[in-house]
């Protein structure tokens, strides 16, 4: 279930397109969902910082999360916009 979760965050793809060797997409985006809200993943993400911090494996001044790399859904480019008439 992890690696189906991972794959999703690595391709972007939409949870449906989840290969079949990963299982079941309904049951790994369930899981995915009840561990974002318990804070799993937060946890997880704190614990990996404070072990690489420990190990001397993170340079504070450069390792960073940069929202503007993370992929837009295939159907969010390229939409036309209504055009709007003043109104008289």
């Amino acid at each position: 279930m992890v690696n189906g979760m991972l794959w999703i965050a690595r391709t972007g793809a939409p949870w449906r397109d989840l290969p079949e060797r990963y299982g079941k997409w309904p049951s790994v985006y369930s899981r995915f969902q009840r561990w974002r809200k318990a804070g799993v993943w937060a946890r997880l993400l704190s614990e990996l910082q404070q072990l690489g911090d420990q190990r001397s494996e993170l340079n504070w001044e450069i390792h960073f999360v940069d929202g503007s790399i993370v992929r837009a859904h295939q159907h969010a480019a390229g939409a036309k916009k209504a055009l709007h008439k003043p109104k008289p």
